[in-house]
């Protein structure tokens, strides 16, 4: 029987041990736990999965305290992280694996409820045996030639690229400290025009690149217009085989420039000539089609010891979109009368141009389709706050 027994990180070899695997991801990284353990405040998990004296593959994650319980997430929503998981061997099972954690996080670990993100594993496998919630995203496969993946897109959007040069955008790969405001400036702005505020502050964004920026694994791209203003800024993170865009945000007096489509395709030749094969765009929205990119759906999974708790993890979502609509009506008063202090510095700078933002899978600016239901954020907002 498949047995996970956990082990002290070993922060020496741990990123050579998962070379090991070619499943393995960015999240999985020391640089991505040393970010989680930061921001998070968990206490970080790694097992082995054992048979008999073999190693099969790791498990990544973080425990953390909600109701006075604990519960096991890799990850959990509201880290900004995507696809933990397990690293295994091609011949193990992943359902079998799957099996074993549950027992090692409720067992071993005395946890409560646990939730897991794994890129492998499809959402037909989990259908029948647990609760999950769907993560639609869209992938961009990178392995063809430049002019093929440039071909991919639809007409309409190779234009605004094509524009977004003749009109003297210009990209720029940034490193200095700057970025950080110009980028949580936009996004703050946006946010703010919809009544709502930034669903993690200006501190999560500084700890990741002071985690993520001495290992090359980061790309920060800044967009300038004529006048060297920067209109547009894009977060990327990847590692191995894969990439994903972990926000964008852009100010909404410029998009006639049309500068969103001009950093997405600098993002995909940046990682086509790291060898990345897939750039994820990191979440929902049709008009992700746009840049080639097919939908994909990952089963975000959720196990309960106790049926009782998956109620109150529900009501905890609920209260979390509340807080944040309450929140940005606070902002939305300090705007109006140009306060400064606590309410006018809770969700980062405040500026008085209007901005757009792509934080969780929408471009605001660009048109989306109005939710059939009440309306929430999308893809990356969604890990801020707990799925339903």
């Amino acid at each position: 029987m498949l047995k996970f027994q956990r082990i002290t990180l070993d922060r020496e070899n741990w990123d050579s041990t998962l070379q090991q695997f070619p499943d393995r991801t960015i999240y999985q990284s020391l640089a991505w736990l040393d970010f989680l353990s930061e921001t998070q405040r968990g206490e970080i998990v790694i097992a082995a999965l054992h048979e008999s004296n073999s190693v099969l593959g790791y498990f990544t994650g973080m425990i953390i305290q909600r109701f006075g319980l604990r519960i096991l997430g890799s990850p959990f929503p509201g880290w900004t992280t995507a696809y933990m998981g397990l690293v295994l061997k091609p011949e193990v099972p992943r359902m079998v694996a799957l099996e074993a954690l549950q027992r090692f996080a409720f067992f071993d670990l005395r946890c409560a409820h646990l939730e897991i993100m794994d890129r492998k594993v499809s959402t037909s496998a989990v259908s029948d045996r647990y609760l999950f919630f769907d993560y639609k995203s869209f992938e961009i496969d990178l392995s063809y030639d430049e002019d093929q993946l440039f071909k991919n897109m639809v007409h309409p959007c190779r234009r605004s690229i094509r524009l977004a040069t003749r009109e003297g955008v210009v990209i720029q790969e940034a490193s200095d400290a700057g970025f950080v405001d110009e980028f949580y400036g936009q996004l703050t702005d946006a946010f703010v025009k919809d009544k709502l505020v930034p669903t993690y502050g200006k501190g999560r964004v500084l700890a990741l690149i002071r985690h993520l920026q001495p290992t090359g694994n980061l790309l920060l791209l800044r967009a300038l217009d004529p006048d060297g203003r920067c209109i547009a800024t894009l977060v990327s993170v990847g590692m191995h085989d894969r990439a994903e865009v972990w926000a964008t945000a852009s100010w909404r007096p410029y998009q006639h420039l049309r500068p969103n489509e001009l950093l997405a395709w600098h993002s995909m030749r940046y990682w086509k000539s790291r060898s990345v094969q897939f750039l994820d765009f990191g979440g929902a929205g049709e008009y992700k089609r746009k840049y080639g990119a097919h939908e994909i759906s990952v089963p975000w999974i959720r196990i309960s010891r106790y049926p009782v708790l998956d109620l109150l993890r529900s009501s905890a979502a609920i209260a979390v979109r509340a807080r944040q609509r309450w929140l940005g009506g606070l902002h939305g008063i300090a705007d109006s009368v140009s306060l400064s202090g606590p309410v006018g510095q809770a969700g980062g700078v405040m500026k008085p141009v209007g901005g757009s933002t792509r934080q969780a899978g929408r471009e605001c600016g660009n048109p989306t389709p109005k939710p059939k239901k009440r309306t929430r954020p999308t893809a990356f907002a969604r890990r801020e706050s707990i799925p339903e």
